[in-house]
């Protein structure tokens, strides 16, 4: 009798503990249930960020601009500068470097004295050119005699015809002299009055900025041989390569907007001022000139490389920044932000969008859903809203 009240007892105890881990299980099961349901009504309510938490994680919002992307023409070049404003400083007679005055990258003006050179012929020359002005001294007298002879008529014809032709012989023979000091740098008149030179200046043939320098103190060089280069970049312009394909598109007049590859992608403004008529080689490309808008006296040097859109048409499209657009799961998004009226927080909602034409850091974008005209986006840390919608930031 005792054995099965002890039975009894057992199996009533089992099942009160079956029924309450079943109730503990339910109870479970229901607040993760409530858990999740929360969850997914604050996803499709949105992000609620404030101020501070913006500034801390980089967001910045800003509109859905108007770009003209999708009129253009795609075009890379290079910056370059007119052949009148790029000069080669040369020497006219060779001789050994005495000095240099100048530094690359130092602004210079036209005619300013770059360097000096000694030359033992230009002590010669000058002889020369003193002797030569002396005997035109002698012929001058004697051709005014005969033609003081000649009008009173007691000259003969023959006498002055002879003077006259030494006179105009010497005269020129005196101004080559004379032409070759003054392309020397050196002034007839003051070797006249007794000062002989063993060395001329070599000065600059345009106001610019001082290139590359190839030659030293104390080296020889060759006549016609160019010692450095002087660059007026206050000219500088745009070469660019359009191909056959585009070429009917392109015409002057039409504005460029120029991204520098290697600085910072940074943009600058231009129009279009002449098309070549003739390919490049085997390339099929074509060279346009592009004049550039530099108010701003930034920084170019010829040579850097440009990536270039030509504006063909007056067609405005809906563009964004490419870091306000997110990719997932085969979609592509941007987060609209909007003001709580309670607590003045920032509230962002995820839209999706289909995008088209990208070019210089912008890409054109149809929302599936109409958004109002003056809507504000999400242009910088989309990429931080769409991890923290999907719980990663969130869990973080």
């Amino acid at each position: 009798m005792k054995y099965l009240t002890y039975r009894v007892y057992i199996n009533v105890l089992l099942i009160a503990g079956t029924l309450l881990a079943s109730c503990s299980g339910g109870s479970e099961k229901a607040g993760k249930k409530e858990k999740d349901t929360t969850k997914t009504e604050n996803k499709e309510s949105g992000l609620e960020l404030s101020a501070e938490q913006m500034r801390s994680v980089g967001i910045v919002t800003g509109p859905i601009e108007q770009k003209n992307l999708d009129a253009v023409v795609r075009a890379n070049g290079q910056l370059a500068v007119p052949p009148q404003n790029k000069a080669d400083v040369s020497i006219l007679s060779g001789g050994i470097i005495s000095n240099i005055d100048v530094l690359e990258g130092q602004q210079v003006h036209k005619g300013q004295v770059l360097a000096t050179i000694k030359n033992q012929d230009l002590i010669k020359l000058q002889q020369d050119y003193l002797a030569a002005k002396n005997n035109f001294t002698y012929v001058q007298a004697e051709y005014d005699r005969q033609s003081q002879l000649k009008a009173a008529g007691a000259g003969t014809g023959k006498s002055f015809q002879a003077s006259e032709a030494t006179y105009n012989a010497e005269h020129s023979r005196l101004t080559a002299y004379e032409s070759q000091l003054q392309q020397l740098g050196v002034s007839p008149g003051r070797i006249s009055n007794g000062h002989i030179v063993s060395q001329f200046p070599v000065t600059s043939p345009i106001s610019g900025t001082v290139g590359s320098i190839t030659a030293n103190i104390g080296a020889y060089v060759q006549p016609g041989t160019s010692i450095m280069e002087v660059v007026d970049n206050s000219k500088i312009h745009c070469d660019l390569t359009v191909f056959e394909k585009d070429l009917m598109l392109v015409k002057v007049g039409q504005k460029v907007s120029f991204q520098l590859t290697n600085q910072d992608n940074e943009i600058i403004t231009g129009v279009i001022n002449g098309v070549n008529k003739s390919f490049e080689n085997e390339s099929k490309g074509v060279i346009v000139h592009a004049v550039i808008n530099n108010k701003q006296h930034q920084n170019l040097i010829p040579g850097m490389y440009v990536t270039a859109l030509i504006s063909t048409g007056s067609k405005l499209t809906a563009a964004v920044p490419v870091d306000a657009v997110i990719r997932s799961e085969g979609k592509q998004y941007i987060f609209v932000s909007s003001m709580h009226n309670k607590n003045g927080k920032t509230i962002f909602t995820k839209m999706e969008v289909t995008t088209g034409v990208s070019e210089l850091g912008y890409i054109q974008v149809t929302p599936l859903t109409a958004l109002p005209t003056n809507v504000q986006i999400a242009t910088k840390g989309a990429f931080y809203l769409q991890s923290k919608a999907a719980g990663g930031a969130g869990e973080e």
